[in-house]
């Protein structure tokens, strides 16, 4: 029950008896004064009666006795009039029997009245020659109180309804403020740290307010602060340390990416050859600034291709390389002769007139990371075969299918199912080592019977709008598997942004939670963070909808050069982040990393959000995790 209805209750069941005290307080006052007056009346018509009979009693049947008493009695006050003379024998008797007319025989049998009786002895002389008795009609008593009491419970109840009345409206002046710090409280639990204006009037009220206000605003400048420093740890865990440039796991997650957006691109791999050697006869310090000039050579020649995007790796030791989105083979030739001089300038230095090769391979959407990697490291095989400080560009690959194959192979798996759903992945709490959920793997086989690389398919099924169908499909395989095995942790399933943007899709959905509620409650729909950061309102509207519905939603592969901003994650209020592999991996040596997730952890505590962290290799690292305090993790 609402404070507005208990107050309203409470006061009103006060102002209620307060005027039935006072209803019924009038009633017996008026009651106890008609009493009085009644005998008062009867006394003084008996005195009266007697003086006035008092000559006439030497001669009791005197008619005129009978005369002057019915001449009192018709009057019609009295219900009975008695006189006797001195023997005490009855001289003449009147009665009135008459009842009150109008008053309910409730009221009379709650309020009795008894009749009001009074005598007086009438003398001849010396002698006592007889008495009368006077006793009043009630009935009138009656007619009078009821008519009084009629009155004031009237009264008493327009003055209630006047009283609620402004009651009604007080308390909900008062309680409007208190309404609106009450949204203020629900606005920073999903994570909007507003504050309230104007503030309420009423001081107690106002000081909950500006207390409030003043939550809000620590919350929010906490967020903040815990944001920046973030993206302070994670700028440092995407750069080497001794060259600036990005590291591998970057890389990894831009190859992902290109695959995913079909952006035509090109792969140079770039290796200083010999480093060993390199390090016996000039030294680790000669060798570090060797590596810093190599990574200038290529960032200055990056800098050089500035209407294309360009962007440099350092993946171990003298090995680098560069994604360059272009299809164009003469930026890419120059690039390569570009970076050639530099590296014959570099080696000068170093008397190392052969220091490094470029092989360069494009990036097909239809491929793999590792074939693509493997195509850019034959290219450097070849340009070793060049000469010194040579390069060589791969433009004629063959790919084990062609387009119109994957296409087929798409359509012909998603059209007829021939696709399995496996489950893997096992995410165990780490308070009590229950399994929080498993994820739901798809998996496809051609016509011989060989897995097929899921990354394309799952590309080639976005380019021609069959992942709505797969997703759909996906989803129906999760929910029949948690029916028929009864588990009672949830199953992720991944969904693509283009079937979060389905209105068929959606309305499925909404049926779905509304006909097999329990089960649909199970699934976690997962979405890779850069994903998520490409169409941020989509998933917005999405995550609302899906919790609205009562679904939960996940973001994977959380990791510092694919962080959504804490307003993003503010809006999208997931119940789950799940860390990039390498977060996770190695924490318990690298510091920076330790610092990252424990900072992500503070802001995911204030929004509500559960963390967790995937494919933990080792003892060290997973204990790591379990002290800094995050949910779970998979091994």
């Amino acid at each position: 029950m609402s404070l507005y209805k208990q107050l309203l209750i409470l006061i009103s069941a006060l102002f209620l008896l307060v005027f039935g005290v006072n209803l019924t307080l009038s009633i017996g006052n008026s009651k106890t004064y008609l009493e009085t007056e009644a005998q008062s009346h009867a006394q003084d018509t008996a005195t009266s009666l007697g003086l006035s009979l008092s000559p006439y009693m030497k001669y009791p049947q005197n008619p005129t006795i009978k005369a002057m008493i019915s001449a009192i009695f018709d009057m019609g006050y009295y219900g009975e009039i008695r006189l006797t003379d001195a023997n005490g024998s009855e001289v003449v008797t009147l009665a009135n029997d008459k009842r009150a007319e109008g008053v309910p025989a409730w009221f009379i049998a709650l309020l009795p009245i008894s009749p009001a009786t009074a005598n007086s002895e009438i003398s001849s002389g010396w002698t006592i020659s007889g008495t009368v008795y006077v006793t009043v009609n009630p009935a009138y008593a009656y007619a009078s109180l009821y008519r009084q009491a009629k009155t004031s419970l009237y009264y008493s109840l327009a003055t209630l309804a006047i009283s609620t009345a402004m009651l009604v409206l007080l308390l909900r002046v008062t309680l409007a403020s208190l309404k609106r710090i009450d949204q203020l409280a629900q606005t920073i639990a999903d994570g909007r740290f507003e504050t309230m204006t104007p503030l309420p009037w009423t001081r107690e009220v106002k000081n909950v307010a500006l207390s409030m206000n003043s939550m809000s605003q620590k919350i929010k400048g906490v967020i903040h602060g815990l944001n920046a420093k973030l993206e302070t740890i994670g700028a440092k865990l995407l750069r080497d340390e001794l060259t600036g440039l990005f590291k591998k796991s970057v890389f990894e997650t831009d190859i992902r990416q290109l695959l995913m957006d079909h952006s035509p691109a090109f792969l140079l791999l770039l290796k200083v050859d010999s480093l060993p050697e390199l390090v016996k006869a000039h030294g680790s310090d000669a060798i570090d600034d060797l590596l810093r000039g190599f990574s200038a050579a290529i960032q200055q020649q990056a800098e050089r291709q500035a209407e294309k995007t360009i962007k440099a790796y350092r993946f171990y030791g003298g090995d680098f390389a560069l994604i360059y989105e272009t299809e164009n083979n003469e930026h890419i030739e120059n690039l390569c002769k570009g970076l050639t001089g530099e590296i014959f300038e570099l080696g000068k230095r170093f008397d190392k007139l052969d220091l490094a090769h470029i092989g360069a391979s494009p990036i097909d959407p239809t491929d793999t990371p590792d074939n693509i990697l493997a195509a850019a490291q034959e290219a450097y095989e070849q340009a070793r075969l060049i000469g010194a400080n040579g390069y060589h560009i791969q433009t004629d690959r063959r790919l084990s299918r062609d387009i119109s194959t994957w296409k087929a192979l798409v359509f012909e798996c998603i059209e007829r199912q021939h696709f399995t759903v496996s489950y893997s992945g096992e995410m165990r709490n780490f308070q009590d080592n229950r399994i929080i959920l498993q994820e739901a793997c798809t998996q496809v086989l051609d016509e011989q019977g060989q897995a097929v690389p899921i990354a394309p398919f799952i590309s080639i099924a976005e380019k021609y709008a069959k992942i709505v169908e797969l997703d759909q499909s996906v989803v129906k395989q999760a929910l029949l598997h948690i029916r028929e095995t009864s588990i009672t942790h949830a199953i992720a399933v991944n969904l693509s942004t283009r079937t979060i943007k389905n209105a068929d899709f959606l309305n499925w959905l909404e049926s779905l939670f509304k006909t097999d509620g329990a089960s649909a409650r199970q699934l976690i729909f997962s979405f890779s963070a850069y994903a998520v950061s490409k169409d941020a309102d989509a998933f917005v509207s999405f995550f609302n909808h899906l919790h609205r519905l009562g679904g939960r939603a996940m973001i994977k592969r959380f990791e510092p050069q694919s962080m959504l901003p804490p307003g993003i994650v503010k809006r999208l209020q997931p119940d789950f982040i799940r860390l990039a592999r390498d977060i996770g991996n190695g924490i318990s040596r690298w510091p920076k990393q330790h610092d990252f997730v424990h900072t992500l952890l503070e802001m995911a505590q204030l929004l509500e959000i559960a963390i967790l962290a995937e494919n933990v290799q080792t003892d060290e690292d997973y204990l790591a995790l379990k002290t800094i305090g995050i949910k779970g993790a998979s091994r």
